[in-house]
């Protein structure tokens, strides 16, 4: 092997992020904004008046929260570096040493990939999903390559 080749074939830092959830996330958040807009300008002006200033910051709270759990949604990646591997599952991150990771699995059927950790339990990992097809299945060699080779030089 000549010096200074990574056995992984993976360059480091790496990131995967769900392609299916954020164009998802963006198509809905874009329906609800422009079905409430039109419904809005639908309304003649004597509902429009009736329409009480709490009942408009309902909505808009309604929104919000919507929206914060459609971003969250669409936020989720895994980096890999010379480290390890940061994981971002909606609002919550972890970070794990490589040699902390035991195995990485996508089952047929699994919504994502999950990841056997030494202290005996798993994680979800909502960056690589099955229903990106060949792009997680690409991913998931990737990241097993990493593991399995943790000490391996990293690419900078």
């Amino acid at each position: 092997m000549p010096a200074g080749s990574d056995p992984t074939g993976v360059s480091l830092p790496r990131t995967w992020r769900p392609l299916g959830p954020r164009i998802a996330g963006a198509v809905a958040g874009g329906v609800l904004v422009l079905m409430m807009v039109f419904l809005w300008v639908g309304f003649d002006d004597e509902t429009r008046a009736s329409v009480t200033p709490f009942q408009r910051g309902t909505v808009v709270a309604l929104g919000l929260l919507i929206g914060s759990a459609i971003y969250a949604l669409t936020r989720s990646r895994a980096v890999a570096d010379e480290k390890g591997l940061l994981v971002v599952n909606g609002y919550r991150s972890r970070t794990y040493a490589w040699a902390q990771i035991i195995s990485v699995h996508l089952p047929p059927g699994a919504p994502w990939v999950t990841l056997d950790l030494t202290d005996g339990t798993t994680v979800s990992v909502m960056a690589i999903q099955s229903s990106d097809g060949q792009r997680a299945r690409t991913a998931v060699r990737e990241l097993r390559r990493l593991v399995d080779h943790p000490d391996a030089p990293r690419d900078r």
